[in-house]
């Protein structure tokens, strides 16, 4: 962030608080940055002259005497093709070592896309993890939270979703990540080879808090470059919504807002809706699909931020430790994604709604079996065969670390059927049993 020469300079705080400051200037926009006794600041509220800005770093050790120094626009990103494999800072400078961009400046936080050029989603989007391809299907331009316990490997999960991704440009917001876990994105991406066609903006959790605000917009704007201008299938990743969230809280508070449920901001569905409306398939080819992380407090979904979120998203994907295996799976009964329906058994196999359908079924006569014996109640040789069918069913299908194809997918679930079940206990189509059940 340069100022434009000849910017005034101001040195007339009226008020301040842990993370804002207030005062007269003339000729301020909303969403202007700029800088108080040089600590990075942005515009948050312009009420005729009175203009408050909340400050990065926080307010510690300013005076009303501090000099502030407005730049005279809002965030501005520099776009190009040779963003591919650069990191970023959530002002869009560099720290990867390497020379700053030089290219087209466009505003950061656009407009959202027309929908006179929207397309409803209907391209699949294959990531190789059966607890999505096979039960929870997603599409290009579609816009999912993972949900998650802080104590997951969620970020693991995430950047395998990355490097598995049938899409031409992956673009990361991280926010709040520990540096180990930035660590392990770099590394993970370099050693695959997929490097190249990543953009990643971080802000660990070493940074000031409120820097994550700036992440999302930097992101977006980033994939609607590829999307738009190159006709680019992009993956959003962001994580974590949760900590972006509380971020939007520190300043609401401080600014003194009415806080709404939770603590948060009243203005907080609007503010994930903003980001999570960017996803898009454009009629031209190009599409916007945003993955993200919200991890929950002690796994509850009533919370604000989680509730808010899955008012917004088209659908779900719960983590989960399976307490039998001890293996980390997409949970097949809370989790949902809403536009599967646009893919499976048309740009997948035929027999795949028949398949998935049938499998999460037997998986919950195995809960129910479950159930009943830790209550004390005798297995009947059903439920006996369902408990083995579920163990099995986690270690060859659900479990997250495997890799494969959605082919691959049905022919595995059909064998797993094959070996638990009849044919008759399934409630499949006759005519797919003659096809596709494994001869003997």
């Amino acid at each position: 962030m340069i100022a434009q020469a000849f910017q005034p300079i101001y040195t007339q705080i009226k008020s301040l608080t842990k993370a804002t400051i207030s005062l007269d200037a003339e000729s301020v926009q909303y969403d202007e940055l700029a800088w108080v006794d040089g600590r990075a600041a942005q515009v948050i509220r312009v009420e005729g002259k009175e203009v408050t800005l909340q400050v990065f770093s926080g307010t510690e050790g300013l005076g009303t005497n501090a000099k502030v120094v407005f730049s005279g626009s809002a965030p501005k990103l520099r776009l190009s093709p040779l963003l591919a494999g650069r990191y970023f800072n959530a002002f869009g400078a560099a720290i990867d070592g390497k020379e700053e961009l030089k290219g087209e400046e466009q505003d950061v936080k656009g407009q959202t896309v027309n929908p006179v050029r929207r397309q409803l989603p209907s391209e699949l989007l294959a990531t190789g993890i059966a607890g999505i391809d096979l039960n929870n299907t997603l599409v290009t331009g579609q816009k999912i939270p993972f949900f998650a316990d802080p104590d997951q490997p969620y970020n693991r999960i995430l950047a395998e979703v990355a490097l598995r991704a049938d899409s031409d440009r992956i673009v990361l917001g991280g926010m709040g990540i520990s540096h180990d876990d930035f660590l392990m994105f770099k590394q993970r991406f370099n050693a695959s080879g997929a490097g190249d066609k990543i953009v990643s903006y971080i802000n660990t959790s070493e940074d000031p808090p409120l820097e994550r605000l700036l992440i999302p917009d930097l992101v977006c704007t980033t994939a609607e470059y590829f999307a738009n201008e190159k006709n680019e299938k992009v993956l959003v990743l962001l994580t974590d919504m949760t900590l972006f969230a509380d971020a939007l809280a520190i300043v609401s508070n401080k600014m003194d807002q009415i806080p709404s449920k939770d603590a948060m901001p009243g203005s907080l569905y609007s503010d994930l809706a903003r980001i999570y409306e960017k996803a898009v398939q454009f009629k031209e080819g190009g599409s916007i699909t945003i993955v993200a992380v919200t991890t929950l407090n002690d796994g509850d979904i009533t919370h604000a931020i989680p509730d808010n979120t899955g008012y917004i998203t088209e659908g779900q994907l719960y983590l989960k430790k399976d307490s039998e295996t001890g293996l980390t799976i997409i949970d097949p009964f809370r989790s949902l994604s809403r536009l599967k329906q646009n893919v499976i058994g048309t740009k997948t196999r035929e027999d795949h709604p028949q398949v998935m359908n049938a499998l999460v079924r037997l998986y919950a006569d195995a809960a129910e079996a479950r159930s009943k014996k830790e209550n004390g109640f005798d297995l009947n040789a059903y439920d006996k065969r369902s408990l083995a069918f579920a163990t099995a069913y986690t270690e060859e299908l659900l479990d997250v670390q495997l890799n494969i194809s959605i082919d691959e997918m049905l022919d595995r679930g059909w064998n797993l059927m094959s070996r638990f079940f009849e044919s008759y206990e399934l409630g499949i189509r006759q005519n797919f049993i003659d096809k596709y059940w494994p001869k003997a």
